[in-house]
């Protein structure tokens, strides 16, 4: 007895492959081609396909294809349609030699103008808003740049504010943030080396570096992480990071991103690499060692002994935010003998009626702002930050008065989420709110002993990063101390002469100091 073998829909679909197997070349056939242009796009009425007769006898017949919404109307009838149709209606092209030459001479007064040999090209032309040419009789097409330009105008940045500074920030268009950067750094060694990502997406994708700055090891890595990348669509920069980045096994950012022009142009002055990604106006940037996280733009904007002010500041802010709350369990569980005794009395009055030790506190106090500032970031923009306000208050003072927690407790935690706010980064202020709870139980459990072990592990661990094999905790570790002059302190910009030789080993120096050199005077 013979049995009929069933096949699964993917082997059916590997069975025709096989049997039928696809011819990317384009025909010679016009009709042939827009026919097969049909099927593989399923028919779609936004891609518009149009068939035109041109030349003086009216016996070249010609298709036109674009997709409405990406092409420009306006430059296809223009540039494309009335050069095709009108401009050549006296031309004998067929004594004119070539066709496609004389199309591309004579006709298109249209810049960017490449020729196309397969069905792969045609579809990646067409999809990104450019307009293809086919003719009858030819096995080759021409693709013309008709993108639209509309998109999201250059606005403020929405998340990188500044008192003084530059007031622009990218877009989600690729070309807009190429030529941004471009402003800034005007300089033909400025390159820009692109790739397309993404099965389905086909997504654009460009890195940008100042050859000769730029350490050469860096850009050949990051060109082969990026070769390497395997998926069928990438949406933002954030899909990028991940899939780049050194280490998986870790809550740190090893990949820089932000939205300013002026902070891609002052990296890459400094031999780092930015990585673009079309439909996101987040662009990475690599190397970044752990202080590229902590520094804002807007200290290499203000005179450095503001600079250096707002700094230190800025890192105790830090410390308060990541140990904070640790400080206060491990001292009044464990350590009490270290309070001042009027102190001490103070805070065992306002705990007389708590039922919740200080670590139960301290937990349901951050996991209730956690919640509040994660609703009012995913909240209406009109009603989010009152409702954030309103409700941070209310729980609080109702907490308070039934007992729930110690006024303290309310202190401690609202000292620790305003320090939270002082991250110039985004991404590195969620890793160290992550890394608050495990060091609020260390101190439950074993005091100030518990925070430093904690503090050691995290140490050791940030020193065991590398970010595109650059250490992540440099210039401190290794520390380097030709470069401390722009870690936590500001030097005047006059000292600051020297590149990182970790960025930039080959073109260290920055220029000359003008203080240094000999004034005119008197023979």
């Amino acid at each position: 007895m013979g049995f009929d073998k069933k096949w699964t829909p993917d082997e059916q679909k590997k069975k025709s492959q096989k049997s039928e197997p696809f011819d990317d070349k384009l025909n010679t056939s016009l009709h042939k081609n827009l026919q097969q242009i049909k099927k593989i796009i399923g028919h779609s009425n936004d891609i518009i396909i149009r068939e035109i007769k041109v030349g003086k006898l009216k016996n070249q017949l010609v298709g036109i294809i674009y997709t409405d919404g990406l092409a420009d109307q306006s430059v296809v009838s223009n540039f494309i349609m009335e050069s095709l149709m009108l401009d050549i209606e006296s031309a004998d092209i067929h004594n004119s030699g070539e066709i496609i030459q004389f199309l591309k001479d004579y006709c298109l007064t249209i810049g960017d103008i490449k020729d196309i040999s397969s069905f792969t090209a045609l579809y990646n032309s067409i999809l990104n808003g450019d307009t293809v040419i086919l003719l009858d009789g030819y096995t080759k097409g021409i693709s013309t740049s008709t993108t639209n330009a509309n998109g999201r105008a250059i606005s403020e940045p929405a998340n990188e504010s500044v008192i003084r500074g530059p007031r622009e920030a990218f877009t989600e268009t690729i070309r807009t943030n190429t030529a941004l950067i471009r402003r800034k750094i005007k300089d033909p060694n400025l390159w820009l080396k692109s790739r397309t990502i993404g099965k389905y997406t086909k997504t654009d994708v460009s890195i940008m570096y100042i050859n000769g700055i730029a350490n050469d090891k860096v850009v050949t890595e990051v060109m082969k992480r990026l070769d390497r990348i395997d998926i069928d669509g990438i949406l933002e920069s954030g899909y990028i990071e991940e899939l780049i980045q050194d280490s998986t096994l870790t809550p740190f950012p090893t990949v820089y991103n932000t939205e300013r022009p002026d902070v891609i142009a002052a990296q890459l002055l400094e031999g780092k690499v930015a990585i673009l990604v079309d439909g996101t106006p987040f662009v990475l940037i690599v190397p970044a060692p752990l202080t590229s996280f902590l520094q804002a733009a807007e200290d290499h904007y203000q005179r450095s002994d503001i600079s250096s002010l707002i700094r230190i500041m800025r890192y105790l802010g830090i410390g308060i935010a990541l140990l904070g709350p640790s400080f206060y369990v491990a001292i009044s569980t464990h350590h009490q003998e270290m309070l001042p005794t009027p102190m001490l009395l103070s805070l065992a009055a306002q705990r007389e009626g708590v039922p919740f030790p200080a670590f139960a506190e301290a937990l349901i106090m951050e996991v209730a702002f956690e919640i509040l500032r994660e609703a009012g970031i995913r909240m209406p923009r009109t009603i989010g930050p009152a409702v954030s306000i309103v409700g941070t208050l209310v729980i609080g003072q109702a907490a308070v008065e039934a007992g729930i927690v110690s006024a303290v407790m309310v202190i401690v935690v609202s000292i620790t989420a305003i320090c939270s706010f002082l991250f110039p980064s985004y991404s590195l202020s969620n890793t160290f709110r992550l890394l608050r709870f495990p060091m609020m139980g260390l101190a439950a459990f074993w005091g100030l002993f518990g925070v430093m072990a904690g503090i050691t592990a995290l140490i050791l661990h940030l020193c065991s990063l590398r970010s595109f094999g650059v250490p992540y905790m440099s210039p401190f570790a290794p520390f380097i101390p030709s470069e401390q002059k722009d870690s936590i302190l500001r030097f005047p910009r006059w000292a600051l002469l020297n590149r990182s030789r970790l960025l930039s080993p080959n073109n260290i120096k920055r220029g000359s100091n003008p203080l240094n050199k000999p004034t005119k005077g008197r023979k």
